[in-house]
């Protein structure tokens, strides 16, 4: 729970879609300034469950869903009415595809979909792809729907101390021009990077690294990253260590400047509209 906390201070988000609750009815789940929609597992036990965390400055309604899946889904008032959508799909289990056609049907649009749906695809970043990720690609490809992943790396396992992608954000065609996605490079003892939507039509100024202006000399030199710091520590311990080690050198050796968020594309505009517009 510190550690959720500790995100939520961080990101200060408008909602959080959680996955692998490991919630029992009966327990209590309490978080301040944000509203709970759950889901626990269907069997009564502590494993799976989804969750939304909605901020009590956004209006939210929790959305009725007919599925056997492990899914909630609420609409939220930010830039406009919105549907955001918490799935969890565990791994070596079969996925009706038709339960899941049902599942897009009975979300109101536009809509995000924020899950851990463990399938591989070579489309978001993995090394091959399995039946899983198939079936996530023909879902895509079927319901028209937009992939905001573009290869970042969501889930650290721990068996084989390896890295995939397996989280997911969907989206509604038209969301796509305005939210990019970023992970978070600490699991906050989890096995799963978060992920962040940041839209973009609510971003402020802010300052960044200019890649103009570097001392790769100097940047070099300071970024000293061990092999005590990487083989001899916990993941996350080597994590934070390195990140900090990394954004200790860049804020020596990059000078900042400010950061314009791309205006965003008119897509109803055309060359009737530019003539128009330069006639007046």
């Amino acid at each position: 729970m510190s550690d959720l906390k500790e995100i939520l201070n961080s990101y200060q988000p408008a909602c959080v879609a959680l996955q692998e609750t490991h919630l029992k009815p009966e327990n209590s789940f309490r978080l301040h300034g944000y509203t709970v929609f759950r889901k626990d597992h269907p069997a009564n036990r502590a494993s799976g469950g989804v969750a939304l965390l909605i901020s009590n400055n956004i209006p939210s309604s929790l959305l009725t869903l007919n599925t056997p899946f492990q899914a909630i889904a609420a609409q939220i008032f930010t830039h406009k009415l919105i549907t955001v959508c918490s799935l969890y799909l565990p791994p070596n289990t079969h996925i009706d595809q038709t339960n899941l056609n049902n599942l897009m049907l009975q979300l109101p649009e536009p809509f995000v979909i924020l899950g851990d749906l463990n399938g591989h695809s070579q489309i978001w970043g993995s090394d091959d792809t399995n039946s899983r990720g198939r079936q996530i690609e023909k879902l895509l490809h079927d319901h028209n729907l937009c992939l905001l992943n573009t290869h970042e790396i969501t889930h650290f396992h721990t068996p084989t101390r390896t890295f995939h992608s397996i989280d997911l954000a969907i989206c509604s065609p038209s969301l796509l021009p305005f939210f990019s996605l970023q992970t978070d490079p600490d699991l906050h003892n989890s096995d799963h990077f978060p992920i962040i939507l940041i839209d973009n039509r609510h971003s402020h100024l802010h300052t960044v690294f200019s890649r103009f202006k570097y001392d790769w000399t100097k940047f070099t030199s300071t970024a000293c990253i061990t092999t005590t710091m990487v083989c001899d520590n916990p993941i996350d311990t080597a994590v934070h260590q390195i990140t900090e080690t990394l954004i200790a050198a860049a804020e020596d050796s990059i000078p900042k400047t400010k950061n314009n968020f791309r205006r965003q594309r008119k897509v109803w505009w055309n060359s009737d509209c530019r003539e128009a517009y330069k006639n007046q």
